[in-house]
């Protein structure tokens, strides 16, 4: 059936619905009449009969005198097209001035002659006589007397009908009213047909579908009617089973087109005003219409229909198996159903339209459970998902949208409608929404209830772009909500949290720039242009669109759209409230963290910082007596100090800069977090200010004498601040007697000036701090003060960790007294505190805390985008971490960093420490990392930091205990594994750590205990029970492994030299990362770490020295096979003699023998890419032709050579083998004796490629293959093509005829001994004539096939393969 247009409708479906109906040939709705036109003399249908005594009746004429009898000229006009032009006669010779004024009338042709309309048959109707002055004025209300709209005939205005009334009163036909007898067939029918329907039973009306109009004559429509009667006779005569079954037929019969063209003329002919009020007797309307009554049953009901929007965020699908039930379609609106009833004076309410009175029914019932398809998510004002099950009342407002109106709650494309709405109300409300629904996809909580991500579907829809437009506009409630929608999007609270708990942690400044992991590659459209013609990174990015770059990172995006400015309009100008001053400070934070460039961008915005100076970081200001103050304008803020300090984080440029906005600004407190980033600048200020922080450190003697109540947070965060101050300033002052000798000897070359503080300016702080660290471990045993002990201890100890460090580079450096304080420190206070019941439960959790241990077990994260990474800490407090309370990392960091120190000092005092390495906790945790796979990115490389820092500590602690404590010994070879697998952990910033587990433990034969306790020899004798279990008997010329690993053993200290000297490009980084690891402040260029592109060393850096993959064989298992091979194939590939050379030759058979192994080979999957490779299949190529140029026949590149081709592996490196490079059969003469792989994995199962098996035969027969020359491929070949010739199983007509050929070529061959291997070829036997066995004579069962092959081909000709 053909719908009517709707008005969604695009112009696509208007045309797809045209050519719809053009191709269903159906007859159009309306008939278009050409009227008569009466000016030009054409008679009408009503005026074209007339009397003759009318036509000569004399009829007024009138002239105009001033009209010219000559016609004037005309201005030429541009010429016309006209499609009557074709059809016109013309002549050659005609005169165009004539034609022209034959054609052309002219306006004389119209005004010379008016006349007067004829109105002699015209009855004159002279005005009622009333008593009053004046005729009565008509009212529109007045409609009583107003004639109805079928004698008026069509619409008519309500004075025309006013007019027809009064007519009808004085007795006379109503104007504009044609006699009944002069209406068309057409138009009585149609209007008896209405009667009949309102009126008459439908036995006399009139058909619906017989028109007439093919029938000739004048009686066609009496002949439609005698049709249409005989018809309902029939139908009275029949019952309504008769009927319903008669109607079944024809619905069977019917083209469903055809019945849905005849519902549609039928639907068309009910007049639209019969409204069910008319047909009180339901039942009787069934019966009368029973067509009807099918299609209606047998569509679907509205209700049960979802409409779905592809850019919608969709709920999860149910689990249940029940399908929601239909409801049933709601009853036609009545009049009496309607809350007002309409009156009749009211215009245009005489008639009652159920569609338009649809929207003041209730809404229906929401969705019933146990439905299996997709909805759109609806959301509340909270952001909170509503289910669609629930059933909220209107009077929420969360049911005022057009889609689904039953459910509660809007839709994101509906937010998006109502931000850009011209009733500000409107926009901010959906501006809030949409900032509650960022803030809890952040946190996670969607992720379990719906289909993709909201983030990420909102960016997409263009989420960035509203919001920068919001910031714009005039209404400042609508500019907060944009900046808040804004912030919930950069901006996570948790993150933010746990980056402040760790900033007093060791190395706890330092952050990775939260710069996008997954980087578009950009295209290359200068290819090929030279150096000076391409463009620069700059000239790139100044020319990509705001969406492109929006796309690829938001933050930039934001940048490229000029935020900064607008932000800083809006805290200069608008001055908003507090709550949106402090979301402008978040969000400048979190675009300083973004990058070192966005943190410059910041700095160099005119007025930004300086109106936060100014404003919110005032040198004086007047308390506020509320709590929450109207304005914070004045007033110092913690988020303006937090800003700076992230700044000055990004580098000592940065650093500088921002001292020289502030200086003369800003108060202690602010020198003092300034200074706390450890660049050694601005220290005039620390001498200026000591008197401060004398007295600062006094204010944490009083806390710690009142010990009933327990330090506040606030105060807490003050004596964190405070110890991370004096840790930089100690570093720094450490470094003043280094610099000023190097400035000395520098002898011009450029050197960092000496600091203004010198360690006489630091050295008398350490007996305090002292003191105060003894208190907080005695107040462990408080319970009110445990936890905020716990807290503030770890910087205490990071604190004499710095001093004791840099003591011992000073010249006033005593070492007796030093060793003596040593010892003190450690019965005091060390070994106390490792022992304390407080301490050893915070060890206990060391491996539920762990990051590494538990990234199978973890949560299901927040929601993280690629273009705006974050740091996934929603929710921390709630479940096990590193940042918790109850985590033991910061004071084992912080105690593994001072035993570093104080053990290199006084040697003695590592025997003291042993039980902290030997104890449980500490073992497992070990252990566990040892077999851990941690994952890389941002949500977790900042927390891994830390933990990578304890396990370096920790195995620094182990490599002083190793070689002088029996019972840590026990364990070295654990310890080895952990650094084994730590060193392709370690990010960017860890280079310097890297290289000391290089230089120290990785090559340390104290941590290798195999090499010193029988390992080798073990290994021999695993490999001599290898060969008598396998029959395996290897070349007399080649090392067994065990040699290889005695001598690898005696080599340690050369092969950790080549080791370092391959990796001498990362100098540079791990002199950086000594500068800040030792907090040599005046050489640190920035805290903000090396963008996280991966770790610091690839994963396989251990591949390929021998001892690692025989005894550290877990260290490797992050490295897949292939790549192991891979790897090892390069030393074919990079030169073209260095595999020939004695030693490579040794440590490569070696190699090949481990890789060759029965369970090594079973994982060798060469179907996976390699990394840093499209296919496997690429690198083997390179390997045929390295060995076709250079290989000179070399047993061991051709085994490489051989390792691929075994029968589980891809056929397109056999069809290369035996296609492209058939050459190398001639030098490829590896035995099988040498070949460590049985030659099963070869021969079996059977090969199914025929291309490859016509290759086998065809090397075979032109004497290509033999078994001299190639002895292994000799065998496969042999076999694979005997179980070809010889199979049973069904096959395709071009394989069997290829059997057949085979077969009977080989039966007529003259090289009697290739014959007798091809037929009598029984099973590869390794120690074998020739590598496999044959039978003596011919099975009969292959007899019989050979038999029956040649007698089918007797006589025929052998066309070949």
């Amino acid at each position: 059936m053909l719908r009517r247009p709707k008005p969604s409708d695009s112009e696509a479906d208007l045309l797809r619905e045209q050519e719809q109906f053009l191709t269903s040939g159906v007859a159009s709705a309306v008939s278009v009449v050409r009227r008569p036109d009466k000016r030009r003399g054409e008679a009408g249908g009503e005026g074209g009969e007339h009397n003759g005594e009318d036509e000569g009746r004399q009829r007024d004429v009138v002239t105009i005198e001033d009209l010219p009898d000559q016609l004037p000229s005309l201005t030429p006009a541009p010429a016309k097209k006209s499609r009557f032009k074709a059809s016109r006669v013309t002549f050659e010779g005609e005169d165009p001035e004539e034609r022209l004024d034959k054609h052309d009338t002219h306006i004389s042709a119209v005004l010379s002659r008016i006349v007067e309309r004829d109105t002699s048959s015209t009855a004159v109707s002279l005005p009622a006589f009333t008593g009053m002055a004046f005729p009565k004025v008509l009212h529109r209300s007045e409609t009583s007397s107003q004639v109805p709209l079928s004698s008026v005939g069509g619409r008519k205005s309500i004075f025309a009908r006013q007019i027809a009334a009064q007519r009808l009163k004085e007795g006379k036909t109503p104007l504009h009213c044609a006699p009944e007898a002069a209406r068309t067939p057409e138009t009585s029918m149609d209007t008896d047909q209405c009667e009949a329907a309102d009126n008459q039973p439908a036995a006399f009306s009139g058909p619906r579908l017989v028109s007439g109009q093919g029938l000739e004559g004048s009686e066609s429509s009496e002949e439609t009617m005698r049709i249409h009667r005989e018809n309902q006779a029939k139908i009275q005569g029949m019952s309504q089973s008769e009927i319903l079954e008669e109607q079944k037929k024809l619905l069977c019969q019917l083209d469903p087109r055809l019945v849905e063209f005849v519902r549609s003329r039928k639907a068309q002919s009910v007049p639209s005003s019969a409204s069910p009020s008319k047909h009180p007797q339901g039942e009787r309307s069934k019966e009368s219409f029973p067509l009807e009554n099918v299609s209606r049953e047998s569509e679907p009901s509205g209700a049960a229909m979802l409409f779905e929007k592809p850019q919608e965020i969709e709920m999860e699908e149910g689990d249940e198996e029940e399908q929601e039930e239909e409801l049933p379609a709601p009853p036609a609106v009545k009049e009496e159903d309607l809350p007002v009833k309409p009156q009749k004076e009211w215009v245009h309410m005489n008639k009652l339209e159920p569609e338009k009175l649809e929207w003041m029914r209730d809404l229906p019932a929401p969705r019933r459970k146990g439905t299996k398809k997709a909805m759109q998510a609806r959301f509340d004002f909270a952001g909170t998902l509503i289910p669609p099950t629930e059933d909220l009342p209107t009077h929420l407002g969360l049911h005022h949208h057009g889609e689904e109106p039953e459910r509660a709650g809007y839709s994101l494309q509906e937010l998006f409608l109502l931000s850009r709405s011209q009733v500000i109300q409107q926009r901010s409300l959906a501006l809030s929404t949409l900032a509650n629904i960022l803030s809890k996809a952040r946190a996670g909580e969607y992720l379990s209830v719906l289909k993709g991500s909201v983030m990420s579907t909102l960016l997409d829809a263009g989420l960035l772009f509203l919001l920068r437009f919001a910031l714009d506009d005039g209404v400042e409630g609508v500019m907060s909500a944009a900046v808040h929608a804004l912030k919930a999007l950069l901006v996570c609270g948790d993150d933010e949290e746990c980056l402040d708990c760790t900033f007093s942690w060791f190395r706890g400044m330092a952050s990775f720039p939260l710069l996008p992991s997954a980087q578009e590659e950009e295209e290359e459209e200068d290819e090929g242009l030279p150096e000076c013609m391409k463009e620069t990174a700059k000239e790139k990015e100044d020319r990509k669109s705001d969406h492109d770059v929006a796309r690829q990172d938001v933050v930039k995006g934001l940048l490229k759209m000029k935020l900064l400015p607008r932000l800083r309009y809006i805290l200069e100008v608008v001055r908003p409230s507090p709550r949106v001053v402090q979301d402008v400070l978040e969000i400048l934070t979190r675009i300083a963290r973004h990058s070192s460039s966005s943190a410059t961008q910041v700095l160099d915005c005119p007025r930004l910082m300086e109106m936060v100076l100014s404003e919110f970081l005032p040198t004086s200001w007047t308390p506020s007596s509320s709590p929450l103050p109207q304005s914070v304008y004045g007033l110092p803020l913690a988020s303006a100090m937090k800003l700076l300090r992230v700044l000055a984080t990004s580098g000592r440029h940065a650093c500088a800069q921002a001292v020289k906005l502030s200086w003369g600004e800003g108060s202690s407190l602010l020198s003092a977090e300034r200074r706390a980033h450890g660049y050694g600048q601005a220290c005039k200020l620390y001498i200026d200010l000591y008197p401060g922080l004398a007295k600062a450190l006094q204010s944490v003697h009083r806390v710690l004498a009142s010990s009933d109540p327990p330090v506040q947070p606030l105060q807490l965060q003050r004596i964190q601040a405070l110890l991370s101050l004096l840790t930089q300033v100690t570093h720094t002052a450490g470094c003043h007697q280094e610099l000023q000798a190097g400035m000395v000897s520098s002898q011009g070359e450029e050197c960092p000036p000496p600091p203004p503080v010198s360690w006489s300016h630091v050295s008398g702080l350490q007996a305090s701090l002292l003191g105060h660290l003894k208190s907080f471990v005695k107040s462990l045993d408080n319970p009110v003060q445990k936890e905020s002990s716990l807290a503030v201890i770890p910087a205490y100890l990071a604190y004499l960790e710095a001093y004791y460090h840099q003591l011992s580079r000073q010249n006033c450096f005593k070492p007796v007294e030093t060793l003596q304080d040593l010892e003190l420190l450690t019965s005091e206070v060390l070994l106390p505190l490792l022992s304390h019941h407080v301490v050893q439960g915070l060890i206990k959790n060391l491996k539920s805390s762990s990051v590494v241990c538990n990234v199978q077990s973890s949560p299901l994260g927040p929601e993280i985008t690629p273009t705006l990474p974050g740091l996934a800490c929603s929710g921390w407090r709630d479940r096990p971490g590193l940042v918790v309370p109850s985590s033991p990392f910061p004071l084992l960091t912080s105690l593994g960093l001072l035993l570093e120190t104080i053990t290199g000092i006084h040697k003695g005092l590592c025997c003291k420490f042993t039980s902290l390495l030997l104890s449980e906790p500490v073992i497992g945790y070990l252990r566990c990392c040892s077999q851990a796979t941690p994952t890389l990115s941002h949500t977790r490389a900042w927390l891994l930091r830390h933990e990578h820092h304890l396990l370096y500590l920790l195995l620094r602690l182990a490599h002083r205990l190793v070689p002088i404590e029996p019972l840590v010994a026990k364990h070295a070879s654990m310890y080895h594994q952990v650094a084994l697998v730590l060193l392709p952990w370690l990010l960017p910033g860890s280079e310097f750590l890297a290289h000391e587990l290089l230089s120290t433990i990785i090559f340390n034969k104290d941590f290798i205990s195999e090499g010193h306790s029988g390992g080798p020899e073990a290994v021999e004798l695993g490999e001599l029970k290898l060969r008598e279990e396998t029959h395996h008997h290897t070349s007399p010329s080649l090392q067994t492994v065990g040699a290889l690993l005695r001598e690898a053993c005696v080599q340690l200290p050369s092969i950790r030299g080549c080791f370092l000297t391959h990796l001498a490009h990362l100098e540079p980084a791990v002199m950086t990362s000594r500068d800040a690891l030792l907090g040599r402040n005046p050489w640190i260029k920035s805290h903000l770490l090396p963008e996280l592109t991966g770790p610091t060393v690839p994963s396989d850096w251990p591949f390929p020295p021998t001892h690692q993959p025989v005894w550290r064989e877990d260290a490797l298992k992050v490295i897949l096979p292939v790549a192991k091979l891979a790897r090892l194939s390069c030393v074919f590939l990079c030169s073209s003699d260095l595999f020939l050379e004695r030693p490579v030759q040794k440590l490569t058979w070696g190699l090949f023998r481990l890789l060759t192994r029965r369970s090594r080979l079973d994982s060798l999957d060469l179907n996976i890419p390699p990394p840093g490779l499209a296919s496997f299949q690429d690198l083997y190529s390179a390997l045929l032709t390295q060995y076709e140029a250079v290989s000179f026949g070399d047993r061991l590149f051709g085994c490489w050579v051989l390792l691929p081709l075994q029968r589980r592996y891809s056929v397109t490196m056999r069809l290369a083998v035996f296609g492209e490079h058939v050459g190398i059969l001639r030098s490829l003469g590896v035995t099988l004796e040498q070949l460590s792989v049985p030659i099963e994995r070869f021969t079996s199962p059977p090969e199914d490629s025929l291309p490859l098996l016509r290759l086998y035969f065809r090397s075979l027969v032109t004497g290509t293959l033999k078994p001299r020359w190639c002895p292994v491929l000799y065998v496969v070949a042999l076999s694979h093509v005997n179980s070809f010739i010889f199979s049973q199983d069904a096959a395709a007509q071009e394989v069997e005829a290829a059997r057949h050929s085979m077969l009977r070529k080989i039966y007529y061959l003259t090289d009697e001994v290739l014959r007798n291997h091809l037929l009598l070829f029984r099973l590869p036997q390794q120690h074998s004539e020739f590598g496999f066995d044959t039978y003596e004579q011919l099975p009969p069962i292959r007899e019989k096939r050979l038999e029956s092959v040649l007698r089918l081909h007797d006589g025929g000709s052998d066309k070949g393969d």
